[in-house]
């Protein structure tokens, strides 16, 4: 029962917090942007880039960059995604930057910042998991995610087969995307700043 403890201990949300979601939430909180909207979709173009770029390099990369170009494209794609969610598209996104609606380039940098730390615990949760569940024992595996699905299933999605906990030792990316899907649902490691 010892492993499970420790997983979960590695797993506790304050780790997650000091871990990854204060830098990403810093890493936002010192960009500073001299408007809220923009008049030119190069101007559009050149701010999220910019953004990501700091982001990118604050927490991900730590020093290293992207082209301008594979940062606008990187932070366009998560703003299409989060927009087409809500029944939007990238143009929608660019209005909305270009007349101040639905807060503008700030809620839009918020989406970036937020997508980046989402993506940035998953991998942090990875590692606790390939710490924790040692693939020397097939049986071994399967009874610590056992284990894990007994004790998270609350923040586990309805998707997860909890009666076959063997699905998941041998590749449990389905089962970390869950868990961090059901801790942005109710985390304060997810709160908004």
């Amino acid at each position: 029962m010892a492993r499970i403890d420790d997983l979960l201990a590695a797993l506790d949300e304050r780790r997650i917090a000091t871990a990854v979601s204060v830098p990403h939430d810093e890493a936002r909180i010192r960009y500073r942007l001299r408007s809220n909207t923009v008049s030119s979709y190069g101007e559009y173009g050149a701010v999220l880039a910019d953004y990501y770029n700091h982001h990118f390099t604050a927490c991900v990369a730590h020093g290293g960059r992207l082209t301008p170009a594979d940062a606008r494209q990187l932070a366009l794609g998560i703003l299409e995604r989060e927009y087409r969610r809500r029944g939007g598209d990238r143009i929608q996104a660019y209005n909305d930057a270009q007349e101040g609606l639905n807060g503008a380039l700030r809620t839009q940098l918020d989406h970036i910042c937020e997508s980046l730390k989402a993506d940035a615990t998953e991998r942090y949760i990875q590692e606790i998991f390939d710490q924790y569940v040692a693939p020397v024992s097939w049986d071994d595996r399967v009874e610590i995610i056992r284990q894990f699905i007994q004790r998270c299933g609350p923040n586990l999605s309805s998707a997860v087969d909890r009666d076959h906990p063997e699905r998941y030792a041998q590749n449990h990316h389905e089962l970390i995307r869950s868990y961090v899907e059901g801790l942005r649902r109710t985390s304060s490691i997810f709160r908004r700043l």
